[in-house]
């Protein structure tokens, strides 16, 4: 039962590793991760890049999640704790990517990805947690940190289990981890509002 969770846990982290949002500045003769936030994720994506470029960055995150889990459920179908490895190696694998210097992203869309394969009841929760703080803030960081900190907390009231949780708990704890910068910029009242308007 070892070699299964070996090989999820590498394609998974080799498919994390192709990080959209450095792919998509590189063709576009930017290196996200020098402009902006320095961010090689999303929200840095649509302000350095534009929301039509950022679009692809977008579809990028989300299918390796998808490919990732899917890999996972093909591999060992009786055994969900594969799948979640997978999805948890590519969102480690987009953080620290291996193609770039393992400097990547937060992995937020990613892990959303991830958590719809794991639960989609939770992930919808989550979604609408994220948008009524942004839509109310403007800060995609606490958006997204807030999801975070409850995926353990969903995944104990729908009674996941101890894999899951422990899955959950490592996700948040990145998650948040991957935003301390974001924490000490929003406690200083200098973090960046979403800006939707740039083309």
């Amino acid at each position: 039962m070892v070699i299964p969770y070996i090989i999820a846990a590498l394609v998974g982290y080799l498919l994390g590793g192709i990080n959209s949002a450095i792919i998509v500045g590189k063709l576009s003769g930017v290196d996200v991760r020098e402009h902006g936030s320095k961010n090689a994720g999303l929200t840095n994506a649509v302000r350095v890049l534009g929301k039509k470029k950022a679009l692809f960055v977008l579809l990028g995150d989300v299918l390796k999640g998808v490919l990732a889990c899917v890999f996972g459920i093909v591999l060992a179908p009786d055994t969900p704790s594969v799948m979640l490895l997978a999805g948890l190696m590519c969102v480690i694998g987009h953080n620290w990517p291996v193609y770039f210097g393992f400097k990547g992203g937060k992995g937020a869309l990613t892990s959303v990805t991830v958590l719809f394969f794991a639960d989609y009841r939770i992930a919808l929760i989550l979604i609408g947690v994220f948008i009524l703080l942004v839509a109310l803030t403007r800060y995609v960081s606490l958006g997204s940190m807030t999801g975070a900190v409850l995926l353990p907390v969903f995944g104990i009231v729908f009674r996941k289990g101890l894999d899951f949780f422990i899955f959950s708990m490592i996700l948040a704890v990145m998650l948040v981890w991957r935003h301390r910068g974001n924490i000490q910029r929003l406690i200083k009242g200098e973090e960046s509002k979403l800006d939707l308007k740039k083309k």
